[in-house]
């Protein structure tokens, strides 16, 4: 891709349209019912655990694009993404154990180094050949990180295109939110209480009430004027996740440290997309990562939350699928 280049693109106003604009189709989120094991599409990784996956597109597509989604959320955070890139290209997804249609992480396994090996797993099975683009979103992002950590090889041998999307290398443990430093402090705190509490919670889903959490998703995961089904969908994602699960993969969030590991990637054609308002992933975390591959195009979206396969999913799509 030759040498960086870093984009600024101009800033939007969220569901304001002007005349000539793109309109996106509303992709209403396919209903997903948490751990049934007796549905189609289903991979069970090397530990027993069964993954929740959805494959779309043409079979005999050249190259196969993998989304791989956040923490809390489920592959239905893509489903702008991949209805259109799947009319040209192979798309996989899936859920990250303990999230959405997959089972719990068995104890011990909440750990971002396992989602590298189910990924692994999954593309060896699924993927067997032929050139793979991956996309990662937060926790998916690092996911990539770790999958080249562990699995060097595979990334080399089959990734012919990376997009690291609002995610981080490391460093998270000094999360602020955006906050001032001894109220962000105070904030983590209570997290910390509340996840010792989520951690022996033994309940299939987190949220009885997903509407409940929406003004607060809508402040922490949103830039500036958020759809109300974008932000009624993150909700539904989230009520979803395996409470034990959630903590354990927190925990890992914490550790992750793989800024070495993207040195796997300076061979590949890699985009690194940031929301200029993200709270949880700042700008600066994608400047890292861009700084670590040369080659590397670094796009950022003004007024775009951390959200971006929703906020931005057009944009997003089409850099993507140029990666295909």
């Amino acid at each position: 891709m030759g040498r960086r280049a870093d984009h600024e693109l101009p800033r939007r106003g969220g569901s304001r349209r002007s005349p000539g604009d793109v309109v996106v189709a509303q992709v209403v989120p396919r209903s997903v019912t948490p751990w049934d094991t007796a549905a189609r599409g289903r991979f069970v990784t090397s530990d027993g655990t069964a993954l929740h996956v959805v494959d779309e597109g043409p079979e005999d597509a050249v190259a196969t694009v993998v989304l791989v989604h956040a923490w809390t959320l489920d592959h239905t955070s893509w489903d702008r993404v991949a209805s259109t890139l799947s009319r040209t290209v192979r798309v996989l997804r899936f859920d990250h154990r303990g999230h959405g249609g997959s089972a719990p992480a068995p104890f011990g396994t909440a750990t971002i180094a396992q989602l590298a090996d189910d990924l692994a797993e999954l593309i060896a099975d699924r993927v067997p050949t032929g050139p793979v683009v991956l996309a990662g979103h937060s926790i998916g992002g690092m996911t990539m990180m770790a999958l080249a950590e562990r699995n060097p090889d595979l990334v080399a041998s089959r990734v012919t295109g990376a997009a690291f999307v609002a995610t981080s290398s490391g460093g998270l443990d000094a999360l602020t939110l955006g906050l001032p430093a001894p109220v962000a402090r105070v904030v983590m705190r209570g997290e910390g209480a509340v996840n010792a509490r989520l951690a022996r919670v033994e309940h299939r889903a987190l949220l009885a009430k997903p509407r409940l959490a929406e003004p607060g998703l809508r402040w922490l995961l949103f830039g500036r004027h958020p759809r109300r089904e974008d932000v009624a969908s993150a909700a539904e994602q989230v009520a979803r996740v395996h409470p034990a699960s959630m903590v354990g993969f927190r925990a890992s969030l914490g550790d992750h440290d793989r800024r070495a590991a993207l040195a796997v990637f300076r061979d590949i054609p890699t985009l690194v997309l940031a929301g200029g308002a993200d709270r949880l992933t700042p700008v600066g975390h994608s400047r890292v990562i861009a700084g670590e591959l040369p080659s590397s195009e670094l796009v950022i979206y003004p007024g775009a939350g951390h959200m971006l396969p929703l906020e931005r999913s057009l944009e997003v799509t089409a850099r993507i699928g140029g990666l295909a």
